[in-house]
């Protein structure tokens, strides 16, 4: 039986991939941060899913994972690592409060490292390892790559992750782990909810009070309309058990429109397209 860990999957893009891989017959090592989510998720997806407790901001907690992986697995190793919690934090950069950029980082950022050096070994980073070297995939976002106003926090966190995606596969080619980034578009989940998104009320005293809540309503369509989380999981699914992936992959809705065209215009003429549509 091939062992994955997939951080982050309560709901979501998580959820998504646990079931996927589940029904491909994977064990799950599923990261969820309470224990009435793990009952939960115990109960629908069976033996083939073992949940993890920890909060990625705890390193502490994130490492006795590792530990009780290590102890089911033995010498197999794992297969892979998805990289999926993360939150999103939103609002005009102007009047952010700093320690919700810093919790933007230290979940989407810091928190992907902390998880990799966890379970760095397990996955083959070690002289003369014993089992074959796993395979990384984190995931990003389509702003990663892309710059919108009132996401200055989540971008900020997306870019990093490509950064630092980039360094650590240069890296892991000492032993053979190959990584993965996944840039999604538009998915269906609730993670807007449960970051600090744009919440109308924070801001209505400020010059952005009209313009972000025309913001808010656009981003919430886009999720109505993206990519179920069943149909993204077995994306991802397929992207891992491809022999030889590419390093970067973007699963955008509407891809020629929301990706494609916006990539290649300047960036000035995104900026004034943009500009027209929110601060008319």
């Amino acid at each position: 039986m091939k062992n994955i860990v997939i951080t982050g999957v309560s709901t979501g893009i998580g959820l998504g991939c646990t079931r996927a891989f589940i029904k491909k017959g994977y064990r799950v090592f599923g990261s969820v941060r309470k224990q009435a989510d793990a009952d939960r998720l115990q109960q629908e997806l069976g033996s083939n899913f073992v949940p993890l407790i920890f909060d990625v901001t705890n390193q502490e907690t994130v490492l006795e994972a590792a530990q009780e992986v290590q102890k089911i697995i033995g010498n197999k190793g794992l297969d892979g690592l998805i990289n999926n919690a993360g939150i999103a934090v939103a609002g005009p950069l102007l009047n952010l409060p700093l320690e919700d950029l810093k919790w933007q980082l230290d979940v989407n950022v810091v928190g992907v490292i902390g998880v990799t050096q966890a379970f760095a070994k397990m996955l083959g980073a070690q002289i003369n390892c014993p089992h074959k070297p796993g395979r990384i995939v984190n995931i990003s976002s389509m702003v990663g790559l892309m710059t919108p106003p009132f996401m200055g926090p989540y971008v900020a966190s997306k870019h990093a992750v490509e950064g630092i995606s980039g360094s650590l596969r240069a890296e892991l080619m000492l032993y053979g782990i190959d990584l993965v980034v996944i840039g999604p578009g538009a998915v269906k989940t609730a993670i807007w909810e449960k970051g600090a998104a744009i919440d109308s009320s924070v801001y209505e005293s400020t010059d952005y009070a009209s313009s972000g809540k025309r913001f808010q309503r656009y981003i919430m369509n886009e999720a109505e309309n993206g990519f179920t989380i069943e149909d993204f999981g077995q994306k991802i699914l397929k992207i891992f058990e491809t022999p030889n992936p590419k390093y970067r992959y973007a699963l955008v809705p509407k891809k020629l429109t929301n990706w494609t065209i916006p990539r290649l215009l300047p960036k000035k003429v995104v900026d004034n397209f943009l500009g027209k549509k929110l601060f008319k």
